[in-house]
């Protein structure tokens, strides 16, 4: 038989014990056509990426099936007329991973976002931070008060006089 991973979004307002019912239910219509789930996961309410059928969150649920091609065609026709069922996706593979999937594994608080944490760059005590301080700043413009100029620019036009003669 084929093996195969199947997720499942069902719709916010149901309850996790609903979701659970119809797992089982899906899981009789696989059994009922020589089929068996060799791991159900249930990944709990998470946020949608886009609305679909005006629900922003769903249930999702991770099924590993052993069954027959038939099997799973049945089980997503019937996922197809159920009213609960958002969307779904079945992939075949060559092989179910062992342990829990992805999803479940916890991940520190660091690993998820490249480390939030603490570290960002520079101590930013404040509104100004490191983007120049004092409000004034260095960009230029006529502030009513005449900066000297460096002495370098100051000693240029003597010398090119000089050299002009």
């Amino acid at each position: 038989m084929a093996l195969y991973e199947h997720v499942f979004i069902a719709r916010q307002d149901v309850s996790a014990q609903q979701v659970e019912a119809l797992t089982e239910e899906f899981k009789t219509v696989l059994e009922s056509n020589g089929g068996s789930i060799a791991k159900n996961e249930y990944w709990g309410i998470k946020t949608l990426a886009y609305k679909i059928k005006k629900n922003r969150k769903g249930h999702y649920t991770l099924l590993n099936i052993d069954a027959p091609h038939t099997a799973v065609a049945e089980m997503e026709r019937q996922m197809r007329l159920h009213d609960d069922i958002l969307r779904f996706m079945t992939l075949r593979v060559e092989e179910h991973e062992e342990g829990p999937s992805a999803m479940m594994q916890s991940r520190g608080r660091d690993d998820r976002r490249g480390g939030r944490g603490g570290d960002r760059g520079g101590d930013r005590g404040g509104r100004g931070g490191d983007r120049g301080g004092d409000r004034g700043g260095d960009r230029g413009g006529d502030r009513g008060e005449r900066r000297p100029a460096p002495a370098a620019e100051a000693a240029a036009p003597a010398s090119e006089g000089a050299d002009a003669s």
